[in-house]
């Protein structure tokens, strides 16, 4: 019995974009029998929102520098959100 993959929650980043980059690249070819390309597709869509769950809690924990008049830093404060 082949090697289950790894839950898309337990991957880092890298692990994930690198697995959902081969999964692209599979269904671009055109030669994944349909069925195999649903499972695919729905493979691809966990690993993207765990890129993108990941990506949101980058954002939030960076922070810009707040400078001062004299041009010097004078603390941090949360990256604006858009």
């Amino acid at each position: 019995m082949p090697d289950q993959p790894a839950a898309p929650e337990t991957l880092t980043f890298e692990k994930a974009l690198a697995e959902l980059e081969q999964i692209v690249s599979r269904l671009e070819r055109g030669d994944v029998p349909l069925a195999d390309a649903i499972s695919f597709y729905e493979r691809g869509e966990a690993l993207k929102k765990r890129c993108e769950a990941l990506l949101g809690e980058a954002e939030m924990r960076v922070e810009k520098i707040r400078v001062g008049y004299g041009g010097d830093a004078q603390g941090t404060e949360p990256l604006d959100n858009k």
